[in-house]
C-alpha cells in the first residue's frame, strides 16, 4: 500500500521551509513499485509569526498533513514535530532538492536504512 509524502517548499523544486512558516506543502505519493508522482499542493496558513506560535494555526498545519506518513522540512520545532508524531506523521529535516529526497527517502523506507 502507498504512502504521502508533504514537502515544504516555496518553489515545488527545494525542501526550503520551516514547518511553521510554510505557506504551501507540495504532496507526493509513493506507490507500491515504489515510485513517487506529485499529488496536489495544500495551502497552508503558517503557524509562526515573528517568532511567536499560534495553537489553532498550529493544529491546522497538523491537520492538513495527517494523511501523510512524512513531512520533510528545512527546519521544525520541536513542540511541532511532537503535534506531527501524535498523528503518526514523522518530519524528517531534510534541506535538499525534492527530486533527490524523495528516492532517498524510499530507499529508506524499503531498506530500513
Amino acid at each position: 500500500m502507498g504512502y504521502k509524502v508533504a514537502a515544504a517548499s516555496s518553489d515545488g523544486k527545494f525542501i526550503n521551509d520551516h514547518f511553521g512558516r510554510s505557506r504551501q506543502f507540495y504532496i507526493f505519493e509513493v506507490d507500491d513499485k515504489d515510485e513517487y508522482h506529485f499529488l496536489e499542493l495544500r495551502q497552508n496558513t503558517p503557524a509562526c509569526n515573528s517568532g511567536e506560535h499560534g495553537e489553532n494555526t498550529m493544529e491546522k498545519s497538523v491537520n492538513l498533513l495527517a494523511d501523510c506518513r512524512y513531512v520533510l522540512v528545512s527546519r521544525i520545532g520541536r513542540s511541532a514535530e511532537q503535534l506531527l508524531e501524535a498523528k503518526g506523521v514523522k518530519a524528517l529535516t531534510i534541506p535538499d532538492f525534492i527530486e533527490d529526497a524523495l528516492p532517498k527517502l524510499i530507499k529508506a523506507e524499503t531498506t530500513g536504512k
